[in-house]
C-alpha cells in the first residue's frame, strides 16, 4: 500500500451527528489542537475521526482494518483506507502528521514496540490508549479464580479475543523509557469510563486504572 498524505478518498456530505463521544475519546480529542492533521489508525467506525473533523477542524485520515469499519467511515465522508497498523504505516511518510492515534489498538497489533516506533516516526506526537491488566480486577480474577479477566473493559472470551498483547501501566511507562520517548500527559480511567487524579507513574494507577492513555513525543 502507498499512501498520499495529501490526497483524501472520495467524499459525500457529513451525516448530522451527535457530538457526544464516548469518555475516553473526549479525552484523546481534548488532547488534539484545532486545525491539525491527524491519523487515527484502528480508527472503528469512525467517532474519534468524524468528531475531530465537525468539531476541531482538523485535517484527519483513517486506517482501519475492518471492511465495514471502513465502510462506516466512507459513508460519513471520512477519508479512511483499509490497512494493518502491523504493515502499512510504514507507507506514510516521515512527519506527516501532527497526531498518530492510536486508540484501544496498540494490545491487537503483534508487534507493539515497532508500532509505536511508527507512530512517533509520522507523527509529531503519539496519542495512546490501551486496557490496563493491571488493574485490581484483572489481579482477582488471575489470582482467585484462576481464569483471564473477563469485564466490561475485557469483554471477549481470551480464546476469541483480538488482544494478543496485554501490558499494565507500569509495562508501558518501561516500555517508554526503554525506547526515550518522552511521556507529555497520561492519565488513568475508571470502570465507568471517566479520569481519575493519579500520577499514571504510579502503583496506584497501575492497581486502578481499568485503562489509560499517553500522549507521547520523541
Amino acid at each position: 500500500m502507498r499512501v498520499d498524505v495529501s490526497s483524501a478518498a472520495a467524499v459525500s456530505p457529513f451525516k448530522v451527528h451527535s457530538d457526544r463521544i464516548r469518555v475516553d475519546l473526549q479525552l484523546i480529542a481534548d488532547m488534539v489542537q484545532p486545525g491539525t492533521r491527524v491519523l487515527d489508525i484502528g480508527c472503528g467506525d469512525g467517532e474519534l475521526l468524524g468528531y475531530l473533523t465537525r468539531s476541531k477542524n482538523v485535517d484527519g485520515r483513517g486506517l482501519e482494518l475492518s471492511n465495514e469499519g471502513v465502510r462506516n467511515c466512507v459513508a460519513q465522508g471520512l477519508p479512511v483506507m483499509q490497512g494493518d497498523a502491523d504493515r502499512d504505516l510504514g507507507d506514510y511518510p516521515d512527519g506527516a502528521f501532527d497526531y498518530a492515534i492510536l486508540s484501544q489498538t496498540l494490545q491487537a497489533t503483534n508487534r507493539p514496540k515497532q508500532v509505536l516506533e511508527e507512530l512517533l516516526r509520522i507523527g509529531q506526537k503519539a496519542i495512546v490508549s490501551f486496557p490496563n491488566f493491571g488493574h485490581w480486577r484483572a489481579r482477582f480474577d488471575l489470582m482467585f479464580r484462576g481464569r483471564m479477566p473477563q469485564n466490561p473493559n475485557l469483554p471477549i472470551m481470551w480464546y476469541e479475543t483480538p488482544n494478543i498483547h496485554f501490558c499494565t501501566v507500569r509495562d508501558f511507562v518501561a516500555l517508554c523509557d526503554e525506547c526515550g520517548f518522552k511521556i507529555e500527559r497520561s492519565m488513568v480511567l475508571n470502570e465507568s469510563g471517566s479520569k481519575v487524579s493519579l500520577d499514571s507513574h504510579s502503583r496506584l494507577a497501575n492497581f486502578f486504572g481499568n485503562q489509560a492513555l499517553f500522549m507521547l513525543s520523541k
